[in-house]
């Protein structure tokens, strides 16, 4: 019984490419390459990941500005932003509300390249590369799920956590933690 269990276990996994789009997408296609000429890579479907800087619903979809960083195990996008090489835009066509999108989460978009989009940031014009969502997967904030629980996150030193998570001491929250947020 076990080791069916831990058998069907093994053969379970959470993928951002299902198996109908893997023949479709296109892996020759970097991110560098698509930001610099976008247009080249018109109709092509690629894999990419990030972090939702914004979500805003439009009359006909949700455009969702996503950070890009780099995929890793299972095509989740890695948590660290200094190695994102810019910004992209995701285009849902149907209703996807942005409020399920809030800022910071990590998300991985299969998606046919459309162009690209000039929008302000900040002072300047920044050229979007557009991509069309075929399928749209959001990774869980596994640090925000273990906030909640008993089990403490990982310890990361000082000064970026204690032992305990954070604002959760060995026997729950305490004001007096210097980690209190």
């Amino acid at each position: 019984m076990i080791a069916g269990c831990a058998a069907l276990w093994g053969c379970y996994s959470t993928s951002a490419l299902p198996p109908e789009l893997q023949s479709q997408v296109d892996q020759t296609v970097a991110f560098t390459q698509l930001l610099q000429a976008p247009d080249q890579s018109r109709g092509r479907v690629v894999i990419f990941g990030g972090e939702v800087l914004s979500a805003k619903r439009l009359k006909d979809g949700t455009r969702i500005e996503v950070l890009q960083l780099p995929l890793g195990d299972r095509q989740i996008p890695i948590p660290d932003r200094t190695a994102s090489e810019g910004r992209f835009l995701a285009i849902q066509k149907e209703f996807l509300d942005p409020a399920k999108l809030p800022r910071g989460t990590r998300v991985t978009v299969v998606g046919e390249v459309t162009g690209s989009m000039t929008l302000p940031l900040d002072e300047s014009q920044y050229t979007y590369p557009v991509l069309d969502v075929k399928n749209l997967m959001v990774w869980p904030d596994m640090d925000r799920a273990y906030r909640g629980s008993a089990y403490p996150r990982p310890y990361w030193g000082y000064p970026y956590g204690s032992p305990y998570g954070g604002r959760w001491g060995p026997w729950g929250p305490s004001p007096y933690n210097p980690y209190w947020w």
